[in-house]
């Protein structure tokens, strides 16, 4: 029977029991996704007492079914396969919380331009082993295909321009919701569904998981908040004094040190944790700590993210103040960066990146050449029996090329060294499965969990023994030398924390990670002192002597009672008023202007510049020929 009749009531005969049809899929459609988000906010019954919350969960999936029914003008295939696209993305969710213990947010999506450049081989090792979920995709697919060619018309082809019409708005529609048109934003938004800027977890337990994408890409787009020029000078001024005593602090005498930082991957001391309070699986790092300092590091990411961790010690900037900049690396529009590696270039210091890995993944080889490297030492360039342990490059293997790139003349060098061999997922068999098989776990944790620690705490002691030879190998040089060492971020073991609990009662969010710096051929006395990922580099400058950089000396100043503030995914607004609250918005500010370029005017300089090599040259492509 066609629509196109000229008879009114055969018409109506048609179109009511079709749009009726349209109705219950759509409605069965957000009650499906009500039951696979599987939220407090939107499961099935919240239709009757707050609508607004699933519906507008559904809404997008709505859509895309919509273009679909006009593409192939089939409903039950359409409204299935929009379900199955659907569904692939609350999968990949579920992915990301079992390995790094936060769900989906927008920037997640710059990782689709990374899979070819390395992304694919970190990424894949999260996908699941079993071949059941491939079988049921598979076979979820052969049924829309079946749907395809025995489900009949909901429509005729030719429809003068109604299908092209309604299919265009729902695309329109659609392409308005991905690309953030802040319209959207008067159904999106935190007043009318729940929003925890500082939780996504939280957000997504409420609002559904694609409500909690669409009011993180909505927030998120607004642009990053106008700086107080005003409350940053008042800062600089109040400041002032012991900013510019801090600046003629003597240097250090005779030549400045080598410099090496290790950026460990997911190293965290678990005595933090319930069951290994009196375990010692970080002996090194214990003992070089009674000849430097050291203490609590609080980071501002959790079980992933590590460029988050790292752009902030090699800028010195902390991500709290800058909201959009999710994954820095990916988002950075800036050709020049301020920060650590720029004032040791001014001090005459060769700079060089080294990391076991695609220099592309992260967008690593355009982010150090922004932040001021001279070298970038990856992948290709260590030798050919650098060896892994898992499935990633062997901390050892990181620490011979660290010993490789340290020469024993020339001007003084600074090494920033990016280790991988702890990187998740932990359910790969690692060299030596005897060892790992023999390191006990907590009472309550069993198979793939108690697995996965056993993994994590076999490649952490690796991570704390190179961590040992490094340092004793640096004390053996004739020049001197500087060691930085710290985690990036605590693991995502998130089904091992909630089992066993954490010593001082907090959330596995809350808990910060461990730094030392170290004087290895020159032991000092111990030293205690809680710091954040972004204050690293002023205590870095200061410890080898170097105080006339105003920025840093200024983190130095008022970073105790900021540091704190930094947490995983990110602490929450201070209360209006409070006098931590000011400086916090004060220093937002500052960083903003900084970030940008338009603070070094406002802050005291140094009486005169510092001597050495003041030029810098591009970052430039290393081989393993240049190297050796």
């Amino acid at each position: 029977m066609s629509l196109n009749s000229a008879n009114p009531s055969v018409r109506w005969r048609v179109i009511v029991p079709r749009a009726a049809l349209l109705l219950l899929l759509a409605l069965a459609f957000v009650l499906l996704t009500g039951l696979l988000d599987g939220g407090v906010g939107v499961a099935p019954l919240r239709l009757f007492d707050q609508a607004r919350f699933p519906l507008a969960n559904a809404w997008p999936g709505l859509l895309l079914a919509g273009i679909l029914l006009a593409i192939s003008r089939r409903a039950l295939l359409s409204f299935a396969l929009a379900f199955l696209l659907q569904g692939l993305l609350y999968a990949v969710n579920v992915l990301k919380v079992a390995n790094l213990g936060t769900p989906l947010l927008p920037d997640d999506f710059r990782i689709v331009g990374q899979l070819h450049k390395g992304g694919m081989h970190i990424l894949s090792g999260y996908l699941p082993h079993s071949p059941w979920p491939y079988l049921g995709l598979l076979a979820a697919l052969a049924l829309i295909v079946m749907a395809w060619r025995l489900e009949p018309p909901l429509f005729p082809r030719r429809t003068r321009g109604a299908r092209l019409l309604g299919g265009g708005v729902l695309a329109l529609a659609l392409a308005s919701i991905l690309v953030g048109l802040p319209a959207w934003a008067k159904v999106y938004n935190g007043r009318t569904l729940w929003l925890e800027p500082w939780s996504a977890t939280s957000t997504t337990a409420h609002s559904g998981l694609v409500s909690t994408l669409m009011l993180f890409h909505l927030e998120y787009n607004k642009g990053e908040r106008k700086p107080d020029r005003a409350a940053a000078a008042r800062l600089i001024e109040q400041s002032a004094p012991a900013l510019l005593q801090s600046m003629q602090a003597p240097a250090s005498a005779g030549e400045l040190p080598d410099i090496v930082v290790v950026q460990s991957e997911s190293f965290f001391d678990p005595s933090i944790m319930r069951g290994y309070e009196r375990s010692n699986f970080t002996p090194n790092l214990r003992r070089l700590a009674t000849h430097g300092t050291t203490g609590k590091l609080h980071v501002p990411t959790f079980g992933g993210g590590t460029i988050r961790t790292e752009f902030e010690v090699l800028t010195g900037l902390s991500l709290r103040y800058f909201d959009n900049l999710q994954f820095p690396y990916l988002q950075m529009s800036h050709k020049a960066l301020p920060g650590l590696v720029r004032t040791l270039n001014r001090h005459g210091y060769r700079t060089t990146a080294l990391h076991g890995n695609d220099p592309a993944f992260w967008n690593r080889t355009t982010a150090f050449k922004a932040i001021g490297f001279d070298r970038f030492v990856s992948q290709s360039s260590f030798p050919p029996t650098a060896t892994n342990d898992g499935q990633y490059m062997a901390d050892s293997a990181m620490t011979d090329e660290i010993m490789v790139q340290l020469k024993d003349d020339g001007p003084p060098q600074f090494i920033f060294a990016i280790s991988i061999e702890a990187h998740g997922p932990y359910d790969v068999e690692p060299a030596h499965a005897a060892e790992r098989d023999a390191i006990p776990v907590p009472e309550g944790i069993s198979g793939r969990d108690k697995l996965e620690l056993q993994t994590y705490l076999y490649h952490l002691k690796h991570a704390d023994a190179e961590l040992g030879r490094l340092a004793k190998l640096l004390a053996r040089r004739q020049r001197p030398s500087v060691l930085l060492f710290y985690g990036d971020h605590l693991p995502a073991l998130s089904n091992s924390y909630q089992t066993t609990g954490f010593v001082d009662g907090g959330d596995m969010l809350g808990q910060a990670g461990v730094w030392l710096l170290v004087d290895p051929k020159h032991p000092g006395k111990r030293s205690k002192v809680e710091t954040a990922s972004w204050l690293l580099p002023g205590k870095l400058l200061a410890h080898v002597g170097i105080h006339d950089d105003p920025y840093f000396a200024l983190t130095e100043l008022v970073g105790p009672q900021l540091a704190a503030l930094t947490e995983a995914p990110g602490a929450p607004p201070l209360p209006a008023g409070d006098a931590q609250q000011q400086l916090d918005q004060a220093m937002a500010s500052i960083e903003q202007l900084h970030m940008g370029g338009k603070l070094d005017k406002m802050l005291p300089q140094p009486a005169a510049a510092p001597s050495g090599n003041i030029a810098h040259q591009d970052i430039a492509p290393v081989h393993a020929s240049a190297t050796r």
